[in-house]
């Protein structure tokens, strides 16, 4: 565990179609996430996300996750 500023973390909330990743304007309950690939594999193999949720996240869902948290740690 490690806090950073709200502002670099990512939100994820859950939507109808699934996840949705880093819309601060997204309804609903969020969680979040640091950008690091790290911290998004620890939240998969912890459940974290779903737990967040209160609601079952997918596996398809979660492996999305990932890839997008994956692609824009490595954009910074």
């Amino acid at each position: 565990m490690q806090s950073f500023p709200k502002a670099s973390l990512i939100r994820i909330t859950a939507g109808e179609g699934g996840l949705v990743i880093n819309d601060p304007k997204a309804p609903g309950r969020g969680v979040y996430l640091c950008p690091k690939a790290e911290c998004a594999r620890i939240a998969v193999k912890k459940n974290a996300i779903a737990r967040g949720l209160k609601r079952a996240v997918s596996r398809q869902d979660m492996e999305m996750l990932t890839e997008a948290i994956t692609r824009l740690s490595s954009e910074e």
